[in-house]
């Protein structure tokens, strides 16, 4: 097993490129677990074929053009699942016969233009042959005769054209083809760097994972030093808690508990603010009714006198003395009843410190997270013990692991490839080095070929002369000619040569691209190596039957390549957990029952926590009872809202001042006007200092804002009490009884948190070992290295390349031996000419000047300087 699963992870292993990890802050309450270390690796599966690039597009198009079928996915599991041979008749099988059309429809392209290639080879040396002998016998130009023509010139130029655009196209096509020779040749040199980049890369990955285990193994100690974190503080965590759910009844009530402490304070300062206000307003009203009482017995007095029994004083007088009951003070304080009686009950209660009472409560309560440590510490204890044998569990459990094992096999099996490749690397390179010579020979043929056809078009061109006749042509232009039929006769030897390599290439180049090279990037190839029973008639699932012997798991080859191009973990793209289930490691229960069972036995009690004592409660009862309330507060605020006299003292002395001025002159208007003078003085130094001085007027604010505060205190004051107290109680009891449920409720959620952190750990783990540990993006860059790059992008585009050169080459040999045969026929010096009359315009055809009326110069006496040659009978 181990065998096979080593001999996979080298099919599939190969380079990642590591991504820069941005910055990252765990939100609060979540475990910062790190990054997976991970290495940068050198390799990139991807090739940029540079400026060829542009002729590999275009053999890409005519492929296109040769094959626009579609990859037959059905066509090729049936041809693979269909068993030919194994009888005579199987050949015959109507399913079988259906099949090979199928196949020769879908390779119709292939099989015309490989039909055509085969007539070429066929013909064109058949063809040549006869040629050849056919100009022997001075047949098919091969008479060394031109008849003369008027359009002689406009023929040489045309067919010197066609020629020269010919040979440019046979050149092109000689260039594409040298240099997808060389480009193949440049790729293989380099693949040494990309072979050895891929096996550096293979040892960082199988080296770096061993330490990516450990890194997560090691994670544990996060969770199990937070988790420590949180129960060596449990009093502030576990016990704060409990405080604050205890707290949303226990607060309120000690608040109003200590509330009612501060307002018995401010009752009695309230009640000892109206006893001593109200004796100073007492003394100052007393002192001014004596003086008022004086005055009014003085004018009294004076309007008893002689002279007010006159007529015209009689009526003033009597005026006067029936408003002498004003002359009285208006807001008497004397009248109020005490407070004496309730200030000593007062302070009778604040012998008692209530509030250090319910200071003592709010203390007792604030404990409680120190109960909570105190009553833990031995549970605790024992969480901390589990919480280290679960680390210990998981690091056996990991060397239990046979990680280890399977990476020391692949990397013994990796440094014996790597030799492997670096010892035969040297004969790849020999080998295409005689791939590069034969077809740089190849390109050499038709180079030479060009040569010929160049000069010949040089040396023809230049040295023809239009007003030599053919028989008198200049030796340049002859040589011109002969360079021509040198270049056909070149032409018929090897074309055939060329078109079987052509052919050869074309045939195979053409379909790996089509089968192989096409479907693997659209990663059709995928789905059908995914076929059922398609490798293996008896498994379903091939790559899991190879892996686990268990055919039935659903693990396809384009599931793994897709999820190794994500770069997935290894342990999620090959479903190893048929191999080791790492969920079961990772089963949350398994490590968290201990510690769960561990927290939920922890028992606190707070019992001992007294909110409010019975001398406490005792003490407000007392308070209720002060007697505050029956306090005559509509008398005291009647009092304090009338003003000091029943008159104004200066309105009523302005008046008795003129009704004396309505009296006769003498002593009644002078003594009349003496007590106004007097009820001014009173006015001045007895009632505005009532009403201004500070004593008078804080005494009055002082009495008006106690009794108001007494008011409202002693308002249903026996209920206030009985409240608080009631709150109290049910407080206390909320504590004595029902503290039980509360701190369960709590100590569920404090267990949660602990326990959540484990799985968060768990979850990191999962997420890790699916994404980050052994990701194998290598795995999809040695495929795309192996079949995109090496096969594809190395190998197919350059032979597909070079074929395509090399064929337009030699079918455009067709045309250039056509026009070279034609043009030579201009450039070469002929053995006879045509010749015409002075004054016809006919040719003689006396035989003894030749047959066919031809004109021999030798017969003449025209001497011929250039002999034939066997080259000229071309």
């Amino acid at each position: 097993m181990a065998v096979e699963l080593c001999l996979l992870l080298l099919l599939f292993c190969g380079s990642t490129i590591s991504e820069v990890q941005p910055i990252y802050k765990p939100p609060p309450g979540t475990l910062d677990f790190g990054f997976v270390p991970a290495k940068t690796y050198d390799t990139g599966a991807y090739h940029e074929p540079g400026p060829i690039g542009i002729l590999f597009k275009v053999v890409h198009a005519f492929l296109y053009l040769v094959q626009p079928n579609s990859f037959p996915q059905d066509l090729i599991r049936k041809l693979a699942q269909q068993k030919f041979g194994n009888t005579q008749g199987d050949y015959q099988k109507p399913e079988n016969v259906v099949l090979t059309l199928q196949a020769i429809y879908y390779e119709i392209g292939f099989i015309v233009s490989a039909a055509l290639g085969l007539l070429f080879i066929l013909l064109l040396p058949l063809v040549g042959l006869c040629f050849c002998m056919c100009r022997c016998c001075d047949n098919c130009g091969g008479e060394m005769h031109q008849r003369q023509k008027k359009n002689a010139d406009c023929q040489r130029s045309c067919f010197a054209t066609f020629l020269f655009v010919a040979s440019l196209i046979i050149s092109v096509g000689v260039l594409c083809a040298y240099a997808a020779n060389q480009h193949l040749t440049n790729q293989v040199r380099g693949a040494k760097k990309l072979v050895n980049s891929n096996f550096k890369d293979l040892k960082i990955f199988l080296n770096d994972t061993p330490a990516q285990i450990d890194y997560l193994v090691s994670q544990y100690n996060t969770t199990k030093d937070k988790a420590l974190s949180d129960l060596n503080n449990v009093g502030p965590l576990l016990g704060s808690r409990v405080q604050e759910q205890l707290g949303k009844e226990v607060r309120p009530a000690l608040d109003a508990a200590l509330t009612m402490a501060g307002a018995i304070r401010e009752t009695k300062e309230a009640l000892e603010n109206v006893s001593v206000s109200v004796e100073v307003l007492q003394e100052g009203t007393e002192r001014l009714h004596a003086n008022l009482t004086d005055v009014k017995m003085h004018l009294s007095n004076t309007l008893n006198d002689s002279a007010c029994s006159a007529t015209q004083a009689a009526s003033t007088c009597n005026i006067i003395r029936n408003s002498l009951n004003q002359l009285n003070i208006n807001a008497n304080f004397s009248g109020l009843p005490g407070v004496s009686s309730q200030l000593a009950k007062v302070n009778d209660v604040l012998k008692i410190d209530l509030s250090s009472l319910v200071q003592k409560g709010y203390a007792a309560f604030n404990d409680t997270p120190d109960l909570v440590v105190n009553q833990t510490r031995n549970i605790l204890s024992d969480i901390k013990n589990v919480l280290e044998s679960i680390g210990s569990n998981i690091t056996a459990f990991t060397k239990a692991l046979p990680v280890q094992k399977i990476l020391a096999d692949l990397t013994i099996y990796l440094t014996q490839s790597e030799a492997y490749v670096q010892d035969y690397f040297p004969v790849v390179e020999q080998y295409d080095f005689y791939r590069w010579l034969g077809c740089l020979i190849l390109c050499c043929v038709l180079v030479l070929i060009l040569v010929f056809f160049y000069l010949g078009l040089l040396c023809g061109t230049c040295g023809y002369d239009k007003h030599a006749s053919p028989t008198t042509r200049g030796c340049i232009s002859n040589t011109g000619g002969n360079f021509l039929m040198a270049g056909v006769g070149f032409s018929f030897l090897f074309s055939w040569v060329l078109m079987i390599v052509v052919v050869l290439t074309f045939v195979t180049g053409g379909n790996v691209e089509k089968l192989v090279c096409e479907p693997f990037e659209d990663r059709t190839l995928f789905k059908v190596l995914d076929t059922p029973y398609l490798l293996n008639q008896h498994w379903r699932n091939y790559l899991s039957g190879l892996l686990f012997k268990n055919p039935s798991i659903n693990l396809t080859f384009e599931k793994v390549y897709s999820d190794c191009k994500e770069n997935k973990g290894i342990y999620t793209s090959l479903h190893l957990e048929h191999l080791f289930n790492i969920n079961e490691f990772l089963n949350i229960s398994m490590y968290t029952e201990d510690v769960a069972l561990k927290i939920e036995h922890i028992e606190i009690n707070l019992s001992k926590i007294i909110l409010l004592d019975e001398i406490g409660k005792e003490n407000l009862l007392n308070f209720s009872s002060s007697g505050i309330e029956g306090i005559n507060f509509a008398a005291y605020l009647t009092e304090i809202n009338k003003s000091v006299t029943k008159v104004d003292l200066l309105s009523f002395a302005n008046d008795l001042e003129a009704r004396a001025d309505q009296l006769p002159k003498g002593a009644l208007e002078n003594a009349l006007k003496g007590h106004a003078n007097n009820i001014r003085m009173i006015h001045n130094q007895q009632v505005v200092p009532l009403e201004q001085a500070m004593k008078y007027v804080k005494a009055r604010s002082t009495l008006n804002q106690s009794i108001r505060l007494l008011k409202r205190t002693s308002s249903e004051l026996m209920v206030k009490v009985k409240n608080v107290i009631s709150s109290v109680n049910a407080a206390q009891l909320l504590i004595n009884n029902n503290a039980s449920l509360v701190i369960v409720q709590e100590t569920k959620k404090y267990m949660d948190t602990i326990v959540g952190y484990f799985e968060q750990y768990i979850e990191w783990v999962k997420e890790s070992i699916a994404m980050e540990v052994a990701a194998c993006k290598p795995i999809a860059n040695v495929i795309d290295t192996a079949v995109d790059i090496f096969l594809c992008s190395y190998i197919t585009d350059s032979v597909n390349a070079f074929w395509f050169g090399l064929g337009g080459s030699s079918i455009f040999l067709i045309p250039a031996i056509i026009f070279a045969v034609k043009l030579s026929k201009y450039y070469r010096r002929m053995d006879t000419e045509d010749v015409y009359d002075d004054v016809e315009t006919i040719p003689m055809k006396t035989t003894e000047n030749g047959n066919n009326g031809y004109h021999k110069e030798h017969l003449y006496g025209i001497h011929n300087p250039v002999f034939t040659s066997s080259v000229e009978q071309w």
